[in-house]
């Protein structure tokens, strides 16, 4: 006689895990990290190991010793890909104490504090980067010139592209050649426009995230910008120069797509791209720094579980 099993749904698994999703995150990463490491060397390569590192490590020790658990859940990817994250939102002359400390606050307090995956509010890696450009922005801001391969605190610096145009020096900027490479300033994951559109094509072919989010903040940000642009062009940049420059890729494709912190409809999702999109462009265009999308994401965060309960899903069975 066979054995009937009492499960809650649903009974069907659709082959995805937590496991499966966050490495393929971390895969989708791996042209932009190539592209850091091109262009930033030694620096980028010290950063984003001690990030990642220091994640893992943080994760483990307030899994086991402060939580009580196992400390199974570093194998999980997610630490893993926070420290990814977290080390792609920093300059690649970052000291290291600064780095391990952004890792403990990313861990700590955006994620372990709240219960561990899955129960934190904010996108982690997020938390570590605004903690660290408030508390730090000397350090924070202080962005190495691309192509030194071997230099990393003695790197020379230089401003970014959103640091020449809040200065309203549009006619330094980089070619679109450089902005879509990578070759300028900034963050070190964060500035191969192409490598970061690779790596989403990526997720969306796996499905591992779904298209909402992505072209609802890329294309409110290109049709806002697109209009600041024609009202006056000595002011503002035209709309491709805005949407390869900063983090808007990297936010738009690995950070605003984030499960646990972003909507759960595709409808609630597209509001929320929509208003990350126009925050993004009222910092970068009115706000004390030239670059919002990290503030952005946060903001949006926070206002998640209200475009979860406005965005219900219809019940089955009842009537439209």
């Amino acid at each position: 006689m066979s054995k009937f099993i009492i499960s809650l749904s649903p009974h069907v698994h659709g082959g995805d895990s937590v496991e499966k999703n966050m490495y393929g995150v971390c895969v989708a990463l791996v042209p932009a990290l190539l592209a850091g490491l091109y262009f930033f060397g030694l620096g980028a390569a010290i950063v984003l190991t001690t990030s990642v590192v220091s994640c893992v490590a943080f994760e483990f020790l307030i899994s086991k010793y402060i939580l009580g658990r196992d400390g199974r859940s570093v194998t999980d990817g997610s630490a893993i890909l926070t420290g990814l994250l977290l080390g792609f939102n920093l300059p690649s002359n970052l000291p290291l104490w600064l780095i391990v400390l952004g890792a403990l606050v990313a861990i700590g307090v955006g994620k372990m504090t709240f219960g561990g995956l899955g129960q934190n509010p904010f996108n982690p890696a997020l938390v570590g980067r605004v903690f660290l450009l408030i508390s730090f922005p000397v350090q924070m801001t202080s962005w190495p010139v691309a192509g030194q391969l071997t230099s990393y605190l003695d790197a020379q610096t230089a401003a970014t592209p959103l640091g020449l145009a809040s200065q309203g020096r549009l006619d330094n900027l980089p070619d679109a050649t450089d902005l879509l490479l990578g070759n300028m300033g900034g963050s070190l994951g964060e500035v191969s426009a192409l490598a970061l559109l690779l790596g989403c094509a990526w997720l969306l072919w796996k499905r591992i995230i779904t298209w909402h989010i992505p072209v609802s903040i890329l294309g409110t940000v290109a049709v806002l910008s697109g209009l600041l642009y024609v009202a006056d062009p000595s002011t503002y940049m035209n709309p491709l120069t805005v949407l390869t420059t900063g983090g808007l890729m990297l936010g738009a494709c690995f950070m605003a797509t984030d499960y646990v912190t972003s909507p759960m409809t595709p409808r609630g999702q597209v509001i929320y791209g929509v208003m990350i999109g126009i925050i993004t462009l009222v910092i970068r265009n009115w706000g004390a720094y030239p670059e919002g999308m990290s503030f952005a994401i946060l903001i949006m965060n926070a206002f998640t579980p209200l475009i979860n309960t406005y965005c219900k899903p219809r019940r089955f069975g009842t009537k439209k």
